[in-house]
């Protein structure tokens, strides 16, 4: 990586332009994605079920709603900071560690929303349980080697954002170590991956709707906020 432009704020036209750089695209994609998601519900047995008094369905939306907050969060408080610095002005001194919170808050949930949802439209997926056992198992290192790749490599504070806040981020360089030697995509491309395995673990077509539906997802994040805040930032 290279070291930022020096004023790369005000390179290129208003604050509010650079704020929604890309979301049209984002908006565009998401509104497909939801659109194969509606298509997908008329799947047989995709609605069965149900878990602690809500029904399968319900556990869909809660799940996908959760996404989207979670990305659109993310892309207001990064452009925000990055592009006017507005949430250190309101926050001070604290506003990565409460923007880190709600980031905390909410990609916790995605998991155990899709674990709720497997479980509750379990064993709707046509394979034999010791097939999806031996998938959710192959699953789960990629995604244990990730975390401990962040953890040791690259660090959370990263990974949630902070070149967004301090500029002395923005001149680390690329990780090229543990699970970041096969792709610098690492967490988009396994630790997604992670939100797979309900749907093999319990044999959930629902599961495997929302996960589908996660990982193209997440794709549209990086290509329409991550990407270009990457450009501005390192050059």
């Amino acid at each position: 990586m290279r070291a930022p432009k020096g004023n790369f704020m005000a390179d290129e036209g208003s604050k509010l332009k650079l704020i929604f750089e890309g979301q049209f695209g984002h908006l565009f994609c998401t509104a497909l994605l939801i659109a194969a998601l509606y298509q997908g519900l008329a799947l047989p047995g995709i609605m069965d079920g149900s878990f602690l008094g809500l029904s399968t369905l319900d556990w869909i939306l809660l799940a996908v709603a959760n996404a989207i907050t979670h990305q659109v969060y993310v892309w207001i408080c990064w452009r925000i900071e990055l592009h006017g610095k507005i949430l250190t002005r309101i926050l001070g001194d604290n506003a990565f560690l409460f923007y880190q919170i709600g980031f905390a808050i909410l990609i916790l949930l995605r998991p155990v929303l899709v674990f709720a949802l497997g479980w509750s439209n379990r064993g709707t997926l046509m394979i034999e349980p010791w097939v999806g056992y031996l998938i959710s198992l192959l699953l789960l290192g990629p995604v244990v080697y990730m975390m401990y790749s962040v953890k040791h490599y690259f660090s959370f504070r990263r990974a949630f954002g902070i070149d967004h806040f301090d500029a002395a981020y923005r001149n680390a360089p690329l990780v090229r170590q543990g699970i970041f030697r096969w792709t610098p995509n690492a967490m988009y491309v396994f630790g997604i991956g992670g939100l797979w395995i309900p749907a093999f673990l319990f044999q959930s077509e629902a599961a495997a709707l929302v996960a589908a539906f996660s990982h193209a997802y997440i794709w549209v994040h990086y290509f329409f906020t991550e990407k270009p805040d990457m450009r501005r930032i390192y050059g």
